[in-house]
């Protein structure tokens, strides 16, 4: 099945880094692509992806506030924050986002075990 994901990181390297994993991964998926937290929630608003990938450190919001505000949006999205900072405090903060926490650099393999996870989480969820 064919599923749009959106990325969501003011490093355009990082967002190269992670759409090449998940075409490599997923060819077939739809990929979402933003600079920032508003234009994430604007792609959100138009396009209604089923899985976020989103940097903790942005400027503006940071991503586990965005995941938050994903949350309220759609409940149903697989959100996953990603970032460098592998704090306990970060980490929870994710968690409590209702997130899932994702370590910088993002491998391919990393980023196929938390799709896996997600969609087989949604694919129950519609049984």
């Amino acid at each position: 099945m064919i599923q749009k994901v959106l990325i969501v990181d003011d490093s355009k390297l990082a967002r190269m880094a992670a759409a090449k994993a998940l075409k490599a991964l997923h060819p077939d998926w739809v990929l979402l692509e933003a600079a920032n937290a508003e234009e994430g929630l604007a792609r959100v608003r138009d396009s209604s992806p089923e899985f976020a990938l989103l940097d903790f450190n942005m400027p503006g919001k940071d991503g586990i506030v965005l995941a938050a505000e994903l949350r309220d949006l759609n409940p149903r999205m697989s959100i996953a924050v990603i970032s460098a900072n592998h704090q306990v405090e970060v980490i929870g903060r994710a968690r409590a986002a209702g997130a899932v926490f994702l370590a910088k650099p993002l491998t391919e393999r990393a980023l196929g075990d938390y799709l896996n996870v997600a969609v087989e989480q949604r694919s129950a969820a519609t049984e």
